[in-house]
Order: C-alpha cells, then sequence, then structure tokens
C-alpha cells in the first residue's frame, strides 16, 4: 500500500487546493461572471498555467526524475545532486531568457492565444495588460517543478503538493481586496498571481534545506547529460501536458465564439479537475519515481504491478465521479456559482460543459497514470507520438463541432481525443511489454463500472426526492448538494462491496495512518 499511502499524501493536500480553488472560483464568479474582463483575465492566466500543469503536475518530472533517480540508486545523493545543479543552470538561463522574450512581445502571444480577441479591444488589452503581470508565475513554476521532481525522487511530496495552496489563497485575498477596497478584480488577480509564484518557490526551496538537498546555482553548461535531459524534455512535456494542450486548444477556438465561451470552459473545467487533481495527479506524481527505483533495480515484475494498482485505484475513484457530474451537471454549476454576475444562463451554458467534460473524466485520469509507465523506461518518443496524434484529433474534432455546438462542441471534443489517446497508451503499453493487465486488475474494473451505474441511478432518486430543495434558497440548495454527495458515496461503497470491486481489507488499509515523509 506504499503507492496508496504516496498518492494520499499527495491526493490530500491537492484536495485542500483544489477545495480552495473552488471557493476562489466562487468569489470570482459571483464578481466577473462571464464577461469580457473574466474572459481577458483567463486567457492571461491560460499560458502561465498550462505551463504550470505541464512543468509541475508531469511533464519536468517525466524526464527528470527517471535520470536523478538512476542517479540516486547508483551513484549515491552527492552525485544525483550534482547533476542537478547542472540542470538548474541551464533551466534558471533559459527560463529568464523565455520571460524576457514574452514579456517584450506579449501582444502577439496573446493573439496568438485567443485570436478572437484580436478586434475586440474591451478584451484584447485587459489580457495583454494580464498576461505581463501573471508571466513570472510561469518561471516560478518552472523552477519548483525542478525541486519537487528531487523532493519527489526522495520520497517527500507533502510540500511539493502543498505549495498549490498558497496560490489559491492568495487569490482568495486578491478577490476581497478589490471587492471591498479596489474594485478592478482583473488587475487583483493578475498581480495575485505573480506573487503567489515568488511565495510557492519560497515554500519548496524551504523544505529543499529542511531535507538537506542543498542546490548551488552555477554557471550554465551543456554537459551531456543535460543534452539528454533537453533531449527527453520536449517529447516528454508534449505528452505528459497533452489535455493541457488540447485544453489550450480549446481556448483559442472558444475565443472565436461570442463573449462568455472561454469562461463557461473554465468553470466547467474548475469543476471535473477536482477529481483529476486528487486522483490522476496524485497516482501519476506517486507512480513515478517508485516505477523507476523499481526498473532501476531490475524489478519489471513489480513495476508491472505497481501499474495495474495504480489503474485500479485510479477508476475506482474516477468512475463514480465522472457517473456523479453527469448526472447532476446543472445542480453543481448552479450551486457553486450561480450568485452575483453569474447568472441562470451561465448556469446552464456551463453545467452543458461539464456533461461533456465528465464523460471523458475516467481517461483524463488514465492519460495520468498510464504515461509513466513509459517514462519510467525512458520511452519518450511512444507517448509523444500519440500526443501529436491525439491533439490533431482533438483540433479536428473541435473545428468540426464548435460552429454547430458552440462550447459544448469544444468540451466533446476535449474528451473523445483523451479516450482515443488512453486507449492507444494502453495498447501501446501492453505491446511493447511495461505493463500486463492482471486477473485482480481484470476482475474488478468492471464491478467498478457495475457500482458506478448503481450509484447514478441512486443520484437520479435523490434528484427526484430533493427537487423542493433543489428549488429552495441558497441554503436549502447546499444542503441538498450535500446529500446528494453523501448518499451518492454510500451507494457506491456499499456497491462497490458488494460487486466485489473493493474488499473490506482495502478500507481497513485505506484506513490507517499514513507512513509520514521522510
Amino acid at each position: 500500500m506504499a503507492l496508496l499511502r504516496a498518492a494520499a499524501t499527495v491526493g490530500g493536500y491537492t484536495m485542500v487546493s483544489r477545495v480552495l480553488g473552488f471557493a476562489r472560483d466562487l468569489a470570482f464568479a459571483a464578481l466577473l461572471g462571464a464577461g469580457p474582463v473574466a474572459d481577458a483575465f483567463l486567457v492571461a492566466f491560460r499560458l502561465p498555467n498550462l505551463f504550470r500543469r505541464l512543468f509541475a503536475e508531469g511533464a519536468f518530472a517525466a524526464a527528470f526524475v527517471p535520470m536523478f533517480s538512476a542517479r540516486l540508486q547508483q551513484e549515491g545523493r552527492k552525485a544525483a545532486l550534482a547533476f542537478g545543479e547542472e540542470v538548474l543552470a541551464v533551466l534558471f538561463a533559459a527560463l529568464l531568457v523565455f520571460t524576457a522574450l514574452a514579456e517584450a512581445f506579449m501582444p502577439v502571444l496573446v493573439v496568438v492565444l485567443a485570436p478572437g480577441f484580436l478586434d475586440q479591444p474591451e478584451r484584447f488589452g485587459p489580457a495583454v495588460l494580464f498576461s505581463r503581470l501573471t508571466f513570472p508565475y510561469l518561471m516560478c513554476m518552472a523552477l519548483l517543478a525542478f525541486f519537487a521532481g528531487i523532493l519527489n525522487s526522495v520520497y517527500r511530496f507533502a510540500i511539493p503538493s502543498a505549495a498549490p495552496i498558497l496560490l489559491n489563497v492568495v487569490l482568495i485575498v486578491a478577490l476581497a481586496i478589490a471587492a471591498f477596497w479596489t474594485g478592478t478584480p482583473g488587475l487583483a488577480l493578475a498581480i495575485g498571481v505573480c506573487l503567489a509564484g515568488f511565495g510557492q518557490l519560497a515554500l519548496i526551496l524551504w523544505d529543499m534545506r529542511r531535507a538537506g538537498l542543498r542546490i548551488r546555482l552555477r554557471r550554465p553548461r551543456l554537459t551531456r547529460s543535460v543534452r539528454r535531459l533537453l533531449r527527453q524534455l520536449v517529447p516528454g512535456a508534449l505528452s505528459a501536458g497533452a489535455l493541457q494542450i488540447n485544453l489550450l486548444v480549446g481556448t483559442m477556438i472558444a475565443s472565436l465564439l461570442p463573449t462568455g465561451a472561454v469562461a463557461w470552459l473554465h468553470y466547467a473545467d474548475r469543476i471535473y479537475q477536482l477529481p483529476l487533481g486528487v486522483v490522476g495527479i496524485a497516482l501519476g506524481t506517486a507512480l513515478l519515481p517508485r516505477l523507476s527505483r523499481r526498473l532501476e533495480a531490475g524489478d519489471g515484475r513489480g513495476a508491472s504491478d505497481e501499474m495495474n494498482r495504480a489503474i485500479e485505484i485510479a477508476m475506482l475513484l474516477a468512475l463514480p465521479a465522472a457517473a456523479a457530474l453527469i448526472v447532476m451537471p446543472e445542480v453543481v454549476a448552479g450551486v457553486l456559482f450561480e450568485r452575483g454576475a453569474f447568472t441562470a444562463v451561465d448556469t446552464a451554458a456551463t453545467a452543458a460543459a461539464i456533461t461533456a467534460f465528465a464523460a471523458g473524466l475516467p481517461a483524463f485520469v488514465l492519460l495520468r497514470v498510464l504515461q509513466p509507465g513509459f517514462f519510467a523506461h525512458g520511452d519518450m518518443r511512444t507517448p509523444f507520438r500519440l500526443t501529436v496524434a491525439a491533439v490533431a484529433l482533438n483540433t479536428g474534432l473541435s473545428l468540426l463541432l464548435y460552429r454547430e455546438f458552440g462550447h459544448v462542441g469544444i468540451a466533446t471534443a476535449t474528451s473523445a481525443a483523451a479516450w482515443a489517446h488512453a486507449g492507444l497508451l494502453w495498447v501501446m503499453l501492453c505491446r511493447c511489454g511495461h505493463c500486463e493487465p492482471n486477473r485482480r486488475l481484470l476482475f474488478r474494473l468492471p464491478r467498478a463500472v457495475g457500482a458506478a451505474l448503481v450509484m447514478a441511478a441512486a443520484l437520479f432518486g435523490g434528484l427526484e426526492g430533493l427537487g423542493s430543495w433543489l428549488d429552495g434558497g441558497e441554503g436549502a440548495r447546499i444542503g441538498a448538494l450535500a446529500a446528494l454527495c453523501a448518499g451518492g458515496f454510500v451507494a457506491f461503497t456499499l456497491a462497490a462491496l458488494g460487486l466485489g470491486a473493493i474488499g473490506l481489507a482495502d478500507l481497513r488499509r485505506l484506513s490507517r495512518k499514513p507512513v509520514p515523509d521522510n
């Protein structure tokens, strides 16, 4: 259960971050709704946030962690940290140059990100300003990902997973300041993003010092090891960030739609990102260093077993989350967001996108779990080729569907591309011999599907029974949503136990106190 304990550490802190993220989005929706300033800020935040997710949630780790873990396993901590210093020197220099160029050419970047804004000054001007303010966050997150990769390689997951909490705290404070004093929430948020980036970087550096992991900043040199890392980094970044690239494509196309489309997709994205972060990102983060260590020790069978266990856990948690969001998207969107500037029209539009994204949620989670199976073997080319195909499929489907179905067509294309991508990854993973489905996975997976269907039926009944509460005041609606979530959890747990998707022994192990990082 060491994998599950490590994932629980990551997932626990991610849960706190995502809950605070919801609080942030509630305030954001109430103050900005789905208007032009909301669209401008969300486009401005998309690029640094894309790189945060690319680097901090898998891409940099996909290339760096296996190499760092190999040095750690074969040559010891001193040699591994020396390699880390070589990487840091080149990374820091490249980030400084990239950030300076981006700040200078920001209007061009905004046109690329949101071509539909070009002839709309009420969105284009603020988007350029906000982008310039938020862009330093990208540099902070890339450096944070580097230090987090080192900490994860020695099985320290807590602080790297807790760091994003600081972003949401700072942005909530920024929104409060804007609401009560400045009246400019977009500007306050952009400044808050920049400040939060440096705060998160300071927190991770403190944990590095506490762990006795000292890294000096050297003069940058393209050593043999660094060149090898760079060769793996680009395909690794694109592979691990497939979903984020598809979301970026969706934002670009949504900018061509009327005002509100970018914001509706963002709010829907925030809903399904909660289970994705708690399940998929947590498992992927915990899985990669464990696979790398097992493979360095020559334990291929153990690595395959780790993959099977991760897939089982991922589907056991992702399937009920997807079912719940498909059954009651309007309830979720309405209770969480419908107040202030966020209207009933916005609720309906966001709910439609939630349904489309929820259909792909299990695939989004699987991508996070399957890709480390390639990365741990040093195979960046196979997932890269599949990512290129998935992005091409998503782009084609989005362009095909957005004129007829608007933002919902874009969300549908993202989910369809994710299922195709996950299916191809699984086929290639098995064909390459990196993983073989074991009997336990084949036994439990269809039973988890059955338990999710039982839960969906229970939620349908609950919606009927709580109809009067859902039509009542805000307190009644919040109570109804809480009751539906609790009832759905009980229904799924009982169904999973009854069908054999999970055993009582598993629940007892889950209830034990996790072993702290050391």
